[in-house]
């Protein structure tokens, strides 16, 4: 059995594991991504690489320690997408602008949008790394001007361990500069985002060798023996395929946000820009996505805010004794057809204050807004590409919650389909990078699964037509 070391870099936390080529997981360590504010904007954050470079190899170390008669045969990672980090002229991995980024709100009317869509997939927001640099030029100059080229957060690591740089197109793709067509950096969107003076990182393929761990970081993890590096990608699409997705698939990635997601071979390009097109792991096919935004992080602030000290596990049992619809909740971010966020939210109930309300009522409401934002969206996928399928793939931490899977399953009227480790995906993808690289095949037909199937005349289904009508009131579509 081969062994591999695989970083996922989250929005939130980043992990390290050690997995072997069969999925079984040995171990896994974790830590808090800390960001900080840029006063110079309304709304901009960023991250220090080299503290988040000194926690990852931390735990390699610690975990190298702990399984010292263990060979790890090759290390790859995964990474949030729409983040990056920038690199200078010394070749220094020198700061970090992350998803959660917005400092390029304010110039986003210079741009000219004509033609990007249909060139990235994608309409013209300031969550891509192209209008986060377009930012940096304008308030940052000092720091722009140090900037060579950049990377994702996943081909980072390798930049880190091996001293190479690369990107996959599956990050490029994020990056609103690269062309999902002719699968190039696109000389045009690069004038227009005015970032001519960097220079675009050379892409290479999920599954490629990277290069070899540097001498300086075997001796820092204390091993004596070379580990190759091999490409990984963008959290999403290692996630699907750590889920075995396959070319005709719908699959939910249910995280701090859930997107829906299926694969073609042929490219899809939306007239009324409803969905994104992302580019698949080697560029190899399209990724049709469409995301309800924030989810699963609302239902982890619920939970610390009104629910501290209970566990999940007691927390799930109270909420499948709710019968009876006493509010509804709106808080998922995105109005993802028409490219814009929910700019009202809450708790909706008929007034006055009910004196039977209680807190798991609210909690209820929230698991209950998750499950419909997605069906939403999922609806929104199949009108604009009508698949048959006769289940969903589920993946992410965002499925530990029973209520959410059955409330998914019984609204899509489809079995939602859970692989082992469904939790661990992108962990399970970058493994799955890793056994071609070595011709391993492992059958996804037989890991063990969990299945929820549909059914009929289920709270959530009442829920739904009073969830969207109250939060079709509070915002108006503009």
């Amino acid at each position: 059995m081969k062994h591999y070391m695989i970083v996922d870099i989250g929005t939130g936390n980043s992990r390290v594991a050690l997995v072997r080529e069969d999925g079984a997981l040995i171990c896994v360590k974790t830590f808090e991504n800390i960001y900080y504010i840029d006063e110079a904007y309304e709304d901009a954050q960023y991250f220090d690489p080299s503290f988040w470079k000194r926690n990852i190899l931390g735990l390699c170390r610690e975990i190298i320690h702990m399984y010292p008669n263990i060979t790890i045969d090759a290390i790859s990672s995964s990474g949030a997408r729409e983040s990056i980090v920038l690199i200078n002229r010394k070749q220094e991995d020198f700061y970090g602008l992350p998803n959660i980024d917005n400092r390029g709100r304010a110039w986003m009317a210079e741009i000219q949008k004509d033609g990007i869509y249909k060139k990235t997939g994608r309409w013209v927001t300031e969550d891509f790394p192209a209008a986060k640099l377009m930012g940096l030029s304008k308030r940052r100059k000092e720091i722009f001007d140090q900037v060579q080229t950049f990377t994702s957060l996943s081909e980072w690591i390798g930049y880190v361990l091996c001293g190479k740089l690369a990107i996959e197109p599956s990050q490029a793709c994020e990056t609103q500069l690269y062309d999902i067509g002719t699968q190039q950096w696109s000389e045009e969107l690069i004038k227009r985002f005015k970032l001519e003076q960097l220079t675009m990182p050379p892409l290479l393929n999920a599954g490629s060798l990277l290069g070899f761990m540097r001498e300086d970081i075997k001796e820092q993890l204390g091993i004596a023996y070379d580990i190759p590096f091999l490409i990984g990608g963008a959290d999403t699409q290692v996630a699907v395929l750590g889920a075995g997705m396959q070319e005709g698939d719908i699959a939910v990635v249910s995280g701090t946000t859930s997107p829906v997601v299926t694969l073609r071979t042929e490219r899809y390009c939306d007239p009324q820009e409803r969905c994104w097109t992302d580019s698949w792991l080697k560029g190899s096919m399209y990724q049709m996505e469409t995301n309800p935004g924030v989810t699963g992080l609302n239902y982890q602030r619920i939970r610390n805010l009104l629910f501290d000290g209970v566990s999940y596990e007691d927390l799930e049992a109270a909420l499948k004794e709710v019968n009876s619809i006493k509010c509804t909740a709106s808080f998922s971010s995105l109005d993802f057809e028409h490219a814009c966020g929910y700019k009202n939210g809450g708790f909706f109930m008929r007034p006055p204050f009910r004196a039977d309300l209680h807190r798991i009522d609210l909690a209820w409401a929230l698991v209950g807004d998750i499950a419909c934002s997605i069906f939403y969206q999922y609806r929104q996928l199949l009108q604009m590409l009508p698949i048959q399928h006769d289940k969903i793939l589920g993946c992410g931490g965002g499925f530990q919650s029973e209520m959410l899977c059955q409330h998914l399953s019984d609204l899509t009227q489809k079995a939602l389909v859970l692989p082992d480790n469904f939790h661990q995906a992108s962990i399970m993808g970058c493994v799955a990078v890793c056994n071609s690289y070595w011709n391993i095949h492992t059958d996804t037909n037989e890991r063990a699964y969990k299945i929820y199937k549909p059914q009929k005349g289920s709270l959530i289904q009442e829920y739904y037509e009073i969830w969207k009508t109250n939060r079709d009131r509070v915002n108006t579509t503009v």
